[in-house]
Formats: structure tokens, sequence, C-alpha cells
């Protein structure tokens, strides 16, 4: 079956996780994607380890770099610049992550690169964009959660600022990078004309705090920590049961009344204190004790049976390796194996143009000689680059 993006090329300057996270999504539905590395290091998440996977490859570089090739150009030197713009002329998207200004002083900026291509979507991804007070910082993620308001609201109320155990704020700046660019794309397909987009993380993690930024746009409160709790929905947090923990999830009366049956207490709901969410909120502080109680006599797998036959929303807090072998996710073909190498599915599911893991991720300049041909270049010319350190 055709591929939805098959007919693209995209150029990958980025390295560690934001950047190649959003090459992987288009790779992944079909796009052909070039990575540039540095000659003798690459991406330095392939030594981000261990874990390493028997071909040598990182668990951190396998996560994000499955259907790529390899290139190795040295960006400094005359000749590896050359390449790279022989490269941007064919391509379709171009994505880098250097600090503002870089790509311009290696003469591979937007401007220049759109004279012979002026069909070129060019996606920057830093830190905090490309102008602002800020615009020269790195971008860590850590440090984006922290100064973008999320770590302030992960947490226990009474204990520290914590970040996600992922690496949320380039997730999902790479997945902003993804969508930006099929709707640049989609523009070029009305217009003809490419165009540059800048992204910064710390943009994209005020964007998705979502309701938890508009509480306070609209309210003027700061928000606080609830830990596991929900700010404005109850009861909706993991409970301990007697053998491990069950998060339930009560979106309106009517589950609450449900969720009732089930722990043998039909008259909460017809208590003003319990009646409605509002009032459940407010007095949370009494519920939630009550709750706990009653779910700590049975066993985990006791309470998921009985609150799925009620249609209470409900799951098991799993560990990782549950929840990659979990039946759900084998069915969704979640886990897949490519050379050898195991690797987490494409989470889209097409009718027509289905998301494919087609390799493996590249040993470093493993793809060098190809596309090097490709371009006109011969055996022996690419010799003669590598012998220059250009390749």
């Amino acid at each position: 079956m055709p591929a939805a993006l098959s007919d693209l090329l995209v150029l990958d300057f980025s390295r560690v996780l934001a950047g190649p996270y959003a090459t992987m999504v288009l790779a992944d539905l079909g796009a052909r994607v070039i990575k540039i590395e540095q000659p003798g290091s690459g991406d330095e998440t392939r030594q981000w380890g261990p874990p390493f996977a028997e071909n040598g490859l990182s668990a951190y570089f396998i996560a994000v770099n499955r259907n790529k090739q390899s290139v190795t150009l040295n960006l400094k030197h005359p000749a590896g610049q050359a390449i790279a713009r022989k490269l941007a002329r064919q391509a379709d998207v171009l994505i880098e992550n250097f600090l503002p200004g870089t790509m311009t002083r290696l003469g591979l900026g937007y401007e220049e690169l759109r004279l012979s291509n002026p069909g070129l979507i060019y996606c920057s991804i830093t830190g905090y964009g490309q102008y602002g007070p800020d615009a020269a910082r790195a971008g860590y993620d850590t440090v984006i959660q922290a100064e973008g308001g999320l770590m302030s609201i992960t947490g226990e109320p009474d204990g520290q600022p914590l970040k996600t155990g992922v690496a949320v704020a380039d997730i999902t700046t790479g997945l902003y990078a993804a969508t930006s660019i099929l709707a640049a794309l989609h523009y070029r397909s009305q217009s003809g004309e490419g165009q540059y987009i800048d992204l910064a993380l710390f943009d994209v993690q005020l964007s998705w705090l979502a309701n938890v930024a508009s509480a306070y746009l609209v309210s003027g409160n700061p928000p606080k920590r609830y830990g596991n709790s929900h700010s404005t929905i109850v009861p909706y947090q993991p409970f301990a049961t007697a053998d491990g923990w069950i998060m339930i999830a009560v979106g309106n009366d009517r589950q609450f009344a449900r969720l009732c049956a089930v722990l043998g207490r039909p008259d909460w709901p017809a208590d003003e204190r319990f009646a409605t969410n509002p009032a459940r909120v407010k007095h949370r502080e009494l519920l939630i004790p009550l709750i706990a109680a009653i779910i700590a006599h049975e066993p985990t797998a006791v309470w998921i049976e009985r609150l799925r036959a009620a249609e209470v929303p409900c799951g098991p807090v799993n560990d990782i390796p549950t929840a990659l072998h979990s039946p759900q996710a084998q069915a969704r073909a979640m886990v897949q194996t490519i050379d050898g190498v195991r690797v987490v599915g494409p989470a889209p599911k097409f009718s027509a143009t289905p998301a494919s893991i087609r390799s493996a991720p590249p040993a470093l300049g493993a793809d060098t000689e190809a596309v090097l041909q490709e371009l006109g270049y011969t055996l022996e010319d690419i010799n003669a680059l590598r012998s220059a350190g250009a390749v």
C-alpha cells in the first residue's frame, strides 16, 4: 500500500530528541529522511547509554531514528557545505535545531537556500525561538519544564516541584514540528511557495498548559500542585488496592453514582456534599479517604472487573513492561521488530496509507556513499572528500 508522504525528501540536520522525533514521524508516514551527522561522532544520543542494543546503538538513539538514512557531512568544511546545498535544492523539507544564526553562518540559512528552492519548507527548532531576550540560550527539556511552569504544577502539594518521566517539552515540540510542516506543505500545494517555521520549546510548553493556563487567565489565581489528583474533577486519581494501584477517573455525576454502587455506598450520590462534581471538589478531603479505605480491601484485578462492568473509567497503574506487552498494545502492533531491533510502533493507523517501519536506525554514515553517488559524485570523488575531512 502507498505511504502518505512517499514523495517527500526531508533533510534532518537535528540532533537529540525534538527534531529527530519530528522527522521520525514524517519517516513513518513514508517520507525519505536523510539524517545529516558530524563525521566521527554523529548525533550525541548515539553515545547516551547504557542500555545499548547488540548492534551498538543506544536505546535513546534507536527510539527516534528509524526509517532514516545517515549521511556524514562536515558542515564547517566548504565541500561539506556544498554537498548540503545540493541536497537542499532537491529537498521538500529541512529541519535543524542549532542555535539561532548557526545555519546562516554556515551558508545554509533559509534565505539563502530558498533562492534555489523556493518551495522549501524550513523548520528551525530552538529552546526559545529566533527572537526575544532568551533567543541566544540553548534549550534543555527540563529547564523548559521549569521555566514554562510545568514543574510548578507537577508533584505533591507539599512536596518539591517535579519534572515528568519523559522529556515532554521535546516530544511535544517534535509533534508540533511535524504538524506545522504538514500545514506548510498543504499551503505549498496551493501556492507553490515554501516557508520558514520558527518553533520554540518554550512556546510549545506554554501552549499545552491548556486548561491549567486558562484557569489562571480566567481567575487570576496561580495554579497549584495536586499530586495525582485533579484540580477540578473528583474522584479522578489513583487509589492503593490490596496488591497495587488502580486509576479511577470519574468524569460526571452518573459515573460517580455507578462507582458508589460498586463500592457499596449507594447513599453517597444523595449526600449534598457529594451529589455534584463541584460539591465533591469542595469536600475532596472528606470523600477521598472514604473511597481509599474501601478500595484498599480488594486486589486491583477485582476492582478492574467490577468497575469496568459498571462502566466506570478505570485502569491498572502499569509499569512500562506491562504496558508494552499488554494485549491491547499487541493488538495495535505497538511493539515491532526490525532488523533484530525492537522499537515502539507508529501510533496512527491509516486505512489507505499506513504508517510503517521499513528500516532500523542507521549506523553512522551508513548511507553517505549511496546518497553522494545519487548527487553525481564518483567513488573517487567520495574518497577524496573523506581524505579532506568533508564527509
